[in-house]
């Protein structure tokens, strides 16, 4: 009879797979884990302290600077919390909208492709990376005709948009929509049958819905778990009620099952820029702000939205004074840092080679961990 030893090694940060600064502390038995304790903190940016110290038009880059890979997104929940504070949600221009949801919806394709590109190179497949690069790079070119920036873009202002559409931009979108589900078909070709990602994917990582709902995850891996919940749809914002689309659930909850959920959500994300293409034609050029204040002073009170960002639920929440130009208090709720609590749950009874397909199918960007 031999006595189980069992070890606390240190996965990362220095490890390519953690995807950055995160370090988790594992026990271990042989090459089982036992149990995975993720510790967090080492950007040290101090945004939502960063917020409470400048007005709320200066808070929009730094929103970029958290989920640095969905720029857009963070933007868009930032300013519709501030427009929830002033009560001008409803006044915001219908071309405005639709720029909006189009960027947006850019935004989730290019995160998407990241994710599939880091996490197939994770697990060993490198071809899908390049791939992946190939059609994200034309998504980062029409982010920077737009605005100039490919990565942390400030594209969005409170109460509408900086600047209309370039000439050409939508014809330039048009032409990406129209092959980019075959390019899809194409990254599944290599992957979705593939057997040794099967392998490797294939019942990692279980999450059932309870537990799924019980962790509070959201986006992709609370829908790979078979929960038809998308904020596009339950809490509706913008122009997304008038736009079809379909919500992609999974059975089974594992690493497989949120591997095709996102794929099928860069399908329905690419459907999404189709529609909204003839709707921003239809709009006249140049009503793409609300008749507001220069000055953005809201009334005395607090307000906590959210939205459907890439990796799940993006929420801002905001008190203000009524006196300042800048928030009372400013608190984030970031789908990366809630998702990630889930790992140890996650990790527990796997060998250590599967937990770098676990930190994959999270899909987490630190900056939104430690803020």
């Amino acid at each position: 009879m031999f006595d189980v030893h069992e070890m606390e090694v240190n996965f990362g940060p220095q490890h390519p797979s953690t995807h950055g600064v995160l370090r988790v502390i594992l026990k271990i038995d042989g090459e089982r884990i036992v149990d995975a304790k993720p510790i967090i903190g080492y950007l040290h940016r101090g945004t939502e302290k960063l917020f409470e110290n400048m007005s709320y038009p200066m808070c929009i880059p730094h929103t970029d600077r958290m989920d640095y890979v969905a720029s857009a997104t963070n933007n868009l929940g930032f300013v519709e919390t501030v427009e929830k504070l002033m009560g001008i949600t409803k006044q915001i221009p219908k071309r405005a909208q639709l720029m909006r949801v189009m960027l947006s919806e850019l935004q989730r394709l290019s995160s998407h492709l990241l994710w599939l590109a880091t996490h197939a190179i994770d697990i060993g497949a490198m071809t899908p990376f390049f791939y992946c690069f190939r059609e994200r790079e034309q998504i980062l070119d029409l982010f920077e005709e737009y605005c100039g920036a490919r990565l942390t873009l400030n594209c969005m202002r409170i109460g509408g948009m900086p600047e209309d559409l370039p000439p050409g931009w939508l014809d330039d979108v048009e032409a990406f929509v129209d092959k980019f589900d075959a390019a899809i078909d194409e990254y599944e070709s290599l992957l979705t049958n593939n057997r040794i990602w099967k392998k490797r994917t294939v019942g990692i990582g279980v999450i059932s819905p309870e537990e799924a709902i019980d962790w509070g995850i959201t986006g992709p891996p609370l829908r790979g778990s078979g929960v038809e919940w998308d904020l596009r749809r339950a809490q509706p914002y913008e122009c997304y009620p008038e736009l079809q689309f379909e919500i992609p659930i999974g059975k089974n909850g594992d690493t497989y099952d949120r591997y095709l959920v996102r794929m099928e959500e860069m399908r329905q994300s690419n459907w999404i820029l189709k529609q909204c293409i003839p709707l921003v034609k239809a709009t006249p050029a140049g009503d793409i702000k609300a008749k507001i204040s220069r000055v953005v002073r809201p009334p005395e009170g607090e307000v906590y939205h959210s939205i459907e960002s890439p990796k799940g639920e993006l929420g801002y929440y905001i008190i203000a004074d009524g006196k300042t130009q800048n928030a009372y208090r400013c608190h984030v709720r970031p789908p990366s840092f809630v998702n990630l609590q889930a790992l140890p749950a996650m990790a527990k009874g796997h060998l250590v080679s599967d937990l770098v397909a676990l930190i994959g199918t999270i899909d987490i960007v630190l900056g939104e961990v430690d803020r």
